[in-house]
């Protein structure tokens, strides 16, 4: 999905009364700016109460995918994340005493971010411990929903929706984002014994498993991995017109995410598909000129 390790088996611990909410902010803005260099600079461009709000988000989610994806058993990871849930409906309720779950309250609160899709993501997030194969791709596109396109749908409120059709378009990116993630990440999930990769797709380009966890990069791989990387960036031409349906102060950043992400595909295809010696990422001066170039676009 999105490692910061907690350890979530048990109640959180009572909030210091030296954390203050701003600290507790902070700490959300920490584990973005650790872990994910992208979502980080982007969110930089957002108006200061947005970007925390966003920080809080984030580390929600982060923290969900770090709870199924450390090395303990099943039965634990499933236990911590209800407890992580438990902290969430304590958080909507008022009654939030872990950091994370103080400044997500705050930013529940102001903006009115949805329960139903933080706990949809939860639902995702224990996929990852039951399910490590999907069929086809829209069995796929169901798992992405709950790890992703909820991301979308969580951060909309604070980015500022003009119409109905926003949240849709949010989901979209998330879904594409997700794919890339899976892509940059085929090497790293086969390692825990997870593939995304539909199923029937690879078997349409005649590569089959044992190949992937032998980390055969070939001509069938190069052609399944550029069938992978069309879709991807034909979901972020789709997703990238609803950008002008957020708030105008939020489309930079936004429209900087999307230009870093879909980066990440061009990376896998510099580094010639091996995604399981190479890790794909935007180098800085990537970065920087993607910045520009997307604040002349807007």
């Amino acid at each position: 999905m999105l490692g910061h390790d907690v350890a979530l088996t048990e109640a959180p611990a009572a909030l210091a009364p030296e954390l203050t909410l701003d600290a507790c902010y902070r700490q959300c803005g920490a584990i973005a700016r650790d872990h994910s260099k992208s979502f980080y600079l982007s969110s930089r461009f957002l108006p200061f109460e947005k970007r925390r709000a966003v920080w809080a988000v984030y580390a929600f989610c982060r923290t969900a995918d770090d709870i199924v994806d450390r090395e303990a058993a099943p039965e634990e990871r499933l236990g911590a994340i209800d407890a992580w849930e438990a902290g969430l409906h304590a958080a909507y309720a008022g009654r939030a005493t872990n950091p994370i779950f103080v400044a997500f309250a705050d930013a529940a609160a102001r903006y009115g971010v949805p329960r139903e899709a933080a706990l949809d993501l939860l639902r995702g997030a224990r996929m990852d411990v039951s399910v490590n194969r999907y069929a086809t791709y829209d069995d796929l596109r169901g798992y992405c929903y709950l790890v992703a396109s909820t991301v979308g749908v969580l951060v909309t409120p604070i980015l500022g929706a003009l119409d109905d059709e926003a949240q849709h378009d949010a989901a979209g990116l998330g879904h594409a984002m997700q794919i890339t993630n899976i892509l940059r990440d085929v090497g790293e999930d086969a390692r825990l014994n997870r593939i995304y990769l539909p199923a029937d797709e690879m078997a349409r380009f005649g590569y089959p498993e044992a190949a992937l966890f032998a980390g055969t990069v070939d001509e069938r791989f190069v052609a399944l991995m550029r069938f992978q990387i069309e879709r991807a960036r034909r979901l972020y031409r789709d997703a990238e017109p609803g950008i002008a349906r957020l708030h105008p102060e939020s489309r930079y950043a936004v429209r900087l995410a999307l230009r870093l992400y879909r980066g990440i595909l061009g990376a896998i295809e510099a580094n010639g598909y091996d995604v399981f010696t190479k890790r794909a990422y935007v180098p800085l001066r990537s970065k920087i000129l993607t910045a520009l170039t997307a604040a002349v676009a807007g």
